[in-house]
């Protein structure tokens, strides 16, 4: 997701409304009805830097819509914050959008609610076929042999974004490619109260992302081939302690760090406090905040030898935004010529050159939009290095759960505590244990 949200949902809340939503309001009937023609709601995810912004992006294109097919659509923008517990309440009492979008790493968990419209064949040919898409971005829209939950929107990849500026003043004339030669980097860089690198530390989705990608290169999933949680292994350990060790050994991540959950790193960053920052499709909010293009420059993200590539060398999850419907729309004719409008190539272009994402749609990743430095490098990372993070029921109980883990470890560096293999085992274990048992 571009703009990463806070988690901040218990993982027994999350568990008990999925299971009341599996057989709650929300799952009623097979795919809705047409008795409102006119009118759609649509819960858009806050995607720019700040909700006005994601306002004057998408107003002119649903006016557009409107003028096409004479289907007004009413548009909320959501914060990342709130939509994953709103998105939660609508599961279960059935009073939601008919549209919405869902972080792409949500789709299996929502999926398994039941509240939301299976994308088979006959609804695929309904928006232009599946084929029209790239298949990294539907390995992320549900669970393995079961139709998609959703259809990709937006798609990105994590890079490392580095400040020209800085580098030059401190002598370095090369981005690091590996986490050695990172916190290397950072070290001659965290001076003079600036820093080398940017965290997020009670960011729950952010702490996962990283620590998936971690863990991937040290050979775990944290979740075994048949969906059970498995947090601790040696993998999993590793993973977590090498990304909190960026604060509590390397010393390359302010201590405050451990304190921010809204894209505050970006903001350092752009101020020339911060010399680095691990992030997914950061251009526009760098814009945003007042960096030209050519200030910034950016790399692959670190893996822990070599150049990446799949399985241990992988550098980033499969990032993205997905568009779903609820079952229980009442205009489910409307809605899929909305997801049909929003994923076609023309608005494909328009939509992600507005927020410096990558299309989904085959075509529309050829226009030339998408061929600058920047997006070039997400979009082999997206092709060659990405893996998606697992496509389970319990996959948002596993962002709260772990996320939360990470951050708690987060503190203890801040606050100058020991950060030992032995203290985040303890953490992860506690964290497995609030998973549900299978």
């Amino acid at each position: 997701m571009r703009r990463i949200r806070a988690a901040a949902v218990g993982a027994v809340t999350l568990s008990f409304a999925l299971t009341l939503a599996a057989c709650g309001g929300g799952s009623s009937g097979s795919e809705g009805s047409n008795e409102k023609p006119k009118t759609l709601t649509y819960w858009a995810s806050n995607q720019g830097a700040n909700l006005e912004v994601d306002k004057k992006v998408l107003q002119p294109e649903l006016d557009k819509f409107e003028k096409e097919t004479g289907i007004k659509v009413k548009l909320e923008v959501v914060p990342w914050a709130d939509l994953l517990n709103r998105i939660l309440t609508a599961t279960t009492s059935g009073q939601g959008p008919d549209v919405l979008n869902i972080g792409n790493t949500w789709s299996a968990s929502l999926q398994s609610s039941g509240a939301l419209l299976p994308w088979d064949a006959k609804n695929f040919e309904a928006i232009g076929g599946r084929d029209r898409f790239v298949e990294s971005a539907l390995g992320s829209t549900g669970a393995q042999g079961q139709d998609p939950a959703a259809v990709p929107l937006y798609s990105m990849a994590y890079a490392l974004y580095y400040n020209k500026k800085m580098f030059a003043d401190a002598g370095i004339e090369k981005p690091p490619a590996t986490w050695d030669e990172l916190a290397e980097t950072g070290r001659k860089l965290s001076k003079g109260g600036k820093w080398g690198l940017g965290a997020e530390g009670s960011n729950l989705s952010n702490n996962i992302h990283q620590v998936f990608v971690l863990g991937k290169q040290h050979g775990a999933d944290f979740f075994t081939a048949d969906g059970k949680a498995d947090f601790t292994s040696d993998g999993a350990v590793a993973a977590v302690k090498q990304y909190v060790d960026l604060m509590a050994e390397d010393k390359i991540v302010a201590p405050g760090n451990a304190e921010y959950a809204q894209n505050q790193s970006l903001s350092d960053f752009a101020k020339d406090k911060t010399a680095m920052v691990l992030w997914q499709t950061a251009s526009a909010t760098f814009k945003a905040q007042g960096m030209k293009d050519d200030e910034w420059g950016v790399a692959p993200a670190p893996v822990q030898s070599g150049e990446p590539g799949p399985g241990k060398a992988t550098n980033s999850m499969v990032a993205g935004i997905n568009m779903a419907v609820f079952k229980n729309t009442k205009n489910i004719d409307g809605a899929k010529k909305f997801v049909k409008f929003m994923t076609s190539d023309e608005e494909q272009v328009v939509l992600n050159k507005a927020y410096g994402s990558i299309p989904p749609v085959k075509a529309a990743q050829q226009d030339e939009a998408f061929n600058g430095p920047a997006l070039t490098v997400l979009r082999e990372t997206l092709a060659t290095s990405a893996a998606a993070l697992p496509q389970v029921p319990e996959e948002s109980q596993f962002e709260t759960v772990v996320g939360t883990a990470v951050k708690e470890l987060f503190a203890d560096a801040a606050a100058g505590r020991a950060v030992t293999t032995e203290s985040v085992r303890a953490k992860l274990e506690k964290a497995q244990q609030q998973m549900p048992k299978k």
